[in-house]
């Protein structure tokens, strides 16, 4: 792995543990990280009450990065994934949605919340 590669892949890494700090003070279990299936990946699975979210996490090195981070063919991958996961998180057919948190320094993480029927 490169060296650039390398500091893509910590910053993610570090970006996903502010999300699930963020989430966690939001009343959110953590019962999932980094999870991959033949149909994509998902970085967080949270939970709280009745509902399963499956949250794609993106890091930018600024705020107006976070703006196009996400798109409709990176949230296509996650809704896959998702649907592999379900039975696995949400057994009792509890509500399940596609969250995305963005994180940047010296910012409050934004939570899009329910951006993608699965």
């Amino acid at each position: 792995m490169t060296r650039d590669r390398l500091a893509a892949e910590q910053r993610g890494r570090r970006g996903e543990q502010v999300a699930a700090w963020f989430l966690r003070l939001k009343g959110w279990r953590i019962v999932g990280k980094r999870l991959k299936t033949p149909r994509g990946e998902i970085d967080l699975v949270a939970r709280r009450g009745g509902t399963v979210a499956f949250v794609e996490v993106k890091w930018r090195a600024s705020s107006a990065e976070l703006d196009t981070a996400i798109d409709t063919h990176r949230l296509r991958r996650v809704a896959a994934a998702a649907s592999v996961l379900s039975p696995r998180f949400a057994p009792r057919g509890e509500d399940v949605r596609i969250d995305v948190i963005l994180v940047s320094p010296r910012t409050l993480p934004r939570h899009l919340v329910n951006v993608w029927q699965p």
